[in-house]
């Protein structure tokens, strides 16, 4: 029910549907790969145009051979999202461990590589176990 404000009706705020360069998600669905590879950014396009290697290939078969609620496991940081991928999870390695991510939308033309990362931020604190005398005497400033 909308809610009035001030005598003015309100109307209840709608989800924006997803657009790709101005195409919905179903439209980019029906699109073959050469198709998709004329919208896409030009690291992609040139991607797709000089044809995927033999692992990128074999994970986008597993990709397609194994039903939807199932998690793909890869090592292939380099391959690409494809419109084809939208609602699947994937375990991207990062080097250490898998980490799943569940493929957007917005992830479409990005690489898997980009959502697995391989480095984490290290917060310090103060000096610790193994400190000089002098060091671990911090004044207030």
């Amino acid at each position: 029910m909308p809610k009035a404000r001030k005598g003015k009706r309100v109307e209840a705020r709608r989800k924006r549907e997803f657009t790709y360069r101005g195409l919905t998600l179903a439209q980019l669905q029906a699109m073959t790969l050469e198709e998709f590879a004329k919208i896409a950014p030009s690291r992609a396009r040139r991607s797709i145009r000089r044809g995927f290697n033999n692992e990128t290939s074999d994970f986008f078969e597993r990709l397609r051979s194994t039903p939807p609620e199932a998690t793909v496991r890869t090592h292939c940081r380099d391959a690409l999202v494809l419109p084809s991928h939208v609602g699947r999870k994937v375990a991207v390695h990062n080097g250490k461990e898998f980490k799943e991510v569940e493929v957007r939308p917005e992830m479409i033309g990005h690489y898997y590589g980009e959502f697995a990362l391989t480095r984490r931020f290290e917060k310090h604190s103060g000096p610790g176990v193994g400190a000089t005398r002098s060091s671990k005497f911090m004044p207030l400033k």
